[in-house]
């Protein structure tokens, strides 16, 4: 449902890279409350984080011993993952707010 402000409830899952709008429709890990540019803004980080990964497993297979840029897309990755957490703690419901502090995710 809609709130006055434009925001629906979505369940994410970080892990799988998902955002669902029905919460048995997968596994998931966290709940928020977002309107649409939200929404996007979440997805554009998916998509980076994505394409990161893929990225730093096709480096460690042709870089097998590390090499400078190998800390590099590393280090990519991290700071993308720490956006989506600090995103979803923007966003999220007060359970999910307290879940990420106990874990220090943002």
């Amino acid at each position: 449902m809609r709130s006055d402000d434009g925001r629906e409830t979505y369940y994410v899952s970080v892990g799988g890279k998902e955002i669902l709008k029905d919460r048995g429709a997968s596994p998931w890990e966290f709940e928020i409350r977002a309107n649409e540019e939200e929404l996007y803004r979440l997805q554009d980080l998916f998509e980076e984080l994505a394409s990161l990964e893929e990225a730093e497993m096709l480096h460690f297979t042709w870089h097998p011993f590390g090499t400078a840029s190998t800390e590099q897309v590393s280090a990519a990755t991290a700071e993308v993952t720490n956006r989506i957490y600090h995103l979803l703690h923007e966003l999220g419901t007060p359970e999910t707010k307290a879940f990420i502090e106990r874990m220090r995710l943002s």
